[in-house]
């Protein structure tokens, strides 16, 4: 397992740490890879179409704008992201189904849960720069995340961990 308290031990000065805003409620707690984005706020659309991708071991960071009014994700999507290999989600927002989330093989963090669906309108963007959390954030960075924390970089570091 890659350590966040690693990362940051070893790269301080290369990463870029989140506030820790975010609870873990996938069923795994630790996750990593490179980055896509979506923006978007309390309209899910952009997020399923990506989640339906080939995520080959991605992480789909969601600006949702810290929205706690409508959960973006549910237990559907989050088994539609494991099954199409994407390794997690961070979502700036919330998600439902939280029970059932817990027991499905990837990595989510979230605001926290809002049993209200999101809206239907397929208004945002993808795979663009965002911030929030305290972190500027672009596609193709790469994201570890664990228990303790959520920390960016704009390379994969665990190859350069010492053993």
């Amino acid at each position: 397992m890659i350590k966040t308290t690693d990362i940051c031990d070893h790269f301080s000065e290369q990463i870029q740490i989140a506030d820790p805003l975010f609870g873990d409620f996938g069923g795994q707690s630790a996750f990593h890879g490179p980055i896509s984005t979506v923006k978007l706020f309390e309209d899910n659309v952009l997020l399923r179409q990506a989640l339906e991708e080939q995520g080959e071991g991605r992480v789909l960071v969601v600006d949702g704008g810290g929205s706690l009014r409508h959960a973006l994700m549910g237990d559907m999507l989050a088994a539609m992201g494991e099954k199409n290999g994407w390794a997690g989600v961070l979502i700036n927002g919330c998600i439902r189904d939280s029970a059932e989330i817990a027991h499905i093989d990837i990595g989510v963090k979230a605001l926290g849960t809002m049993p209200l669906k999101s809206l239907k309108q397929g208004l945002g963007e993808r795979d663009i720069a965002v911030r929030f959390a305290g972190l500027n954030i672009k596609p193709g960075d790469y994201l570890y995340a664990d228990e303790d924390g959520i920390v960016i970089s704009h390379s994969p570091l665990h190859e350069k961990l010492p053993a």
